[in-house]
C-alpha cells in the first residue's frame, strides 16, 4: 500500500489489514480503490474521503465514519448497519440494495446517488437530506421530512410507513405505488409528486394537502370513477 505526502492512496485493491494501521487517521482520501468485499467492520475513518472507489458488497458496519465523503463510488450491497455516517456526504454513487439499518445519518446528505432497494429502516436521522435520489423500492419507514423541500426524488414502490411529510413540498418527485401506510401529509405540496397507484383506502391519508385539479382527475380515473 503506497500512501504518498498529500495523504491519498490511489487505485490499489486494498484490505482490512492495508488500512487498520491507517484507521485512527483522519483526512485519508482513497480514490479509485478497491475495496469489493473487504471487512472494514468497526473501524475509525473520520473525516475520510472516498472517489470513484468499488465498495460492493464491502462490510463496514459498525465503523466510524463521521464526516466523511463518498463521491461517485460503486457500493451495490455496501453493509453501514450500525455506522456513525453523522455529517457524511454521498455524491452521485450507486449504493442499490446497500444496507444502513440502525445507522447513524444525522445531518447526513445524500446528492445525486441510487439507493434503489437500500434499507435505511431504525437509522438515526435527524436533518438527513436527499437531492435528486432514486430510493425506489428503499426502505424508510418512519422518517421525517417534515417542512423540507424535496426535489427529484422516487420514493417509487419504496416503504414509507409512519413517514411524517407535513408541510413538504415536493418538485418532480415520485410516490408512485409507495407503502405509504399512517404517513403523515398535513400541509404537504403535492403538485410536483406524481400519485399513481394511488388506491382509494390510501386516499385519505392527503387530508389537508394540496393537490393540482389535473392530479384530481387522475387520480379520480384511476380510482375508476369517470370524470367529464
Amino acid at each position: 500500500m503506497t500512501l504518498d505526502e498529500k495523504g491519498v492512496i490511489a487505485n490499489q485493491a486494498l484490505t482490512r489489514q492495508d488500512l487498520q494501521a491507517l484507521a485512527g487517521s483522519d483526512q485519508i482520501n482513497l480514490v479509485g480503490c478497491d475495496l469489493e468485499e473487504a471487512d472494514l467492520s468497526g473501524l475509525r475513518f473520520v473525516c475520510w474521503s472516498f472517489e470513484r472507489c468499488n465498495l460492493r458488497r464491502a462490510d463496514l458496519s459498525g465503523a466510524v465514519l463521521e464526516g466523511s465523503a463518498w463521491r461517485s463510488c460503486r457500493g451495490a450491497f455496501v453493509n453501514f448497519t450500525g455506522a456513525n455516517l453523522a455529517e457524511a456526504v454521498f455524491s452521485s454513487g450507486d449504493y442499490n440494495n446497500a444496507s444502513f439499518r440502525r445507522a447513524d445519518l444525522n445531518a447526513t446528505s445524500f446528492n445525486g446517488c441510487k439507493l434503489t432497494g437500500a434499507d435505511l429502516s431504525h437509522s438515526r436521522a435527524i436533518d438527513v437530506r436527499f437531492d435528486e435520489v432514486l430510493l425506489v423500492n428503499a426502505k424508510l419507514p418512519g422518517f421525517s421530512f417534515r417542512k423540507m423541500t424535496l426535489r427529484r426524488l422516487d420514493f417509487s414502490q419504496a416503504d414509507l410507513r409512519k413517514c411524517d411529510f407535513r408541510s413538504t413540498v415536493f418538485e418532480d418527485c415520485s410516490l408512485r405505488e409507495a407503502n405509504m401506510a399512517d404517513a403523515r401529509f398535513d400541509g404537504a405540496d403535492l403538485r410536483g409528486a406524481d400519485l399513481g397507484g394511488l388506491r382509494l383506502m390510501d386516499a385519505r391519508l392527503f387530508r389537508g394537502a394540496t393537490i393540482s385539479r389535473d392530479q384530481a382527475g387522475r387520480l379520480l380515473s384511476e380510482l375508476g370513477l369517470n370524470v367529464r
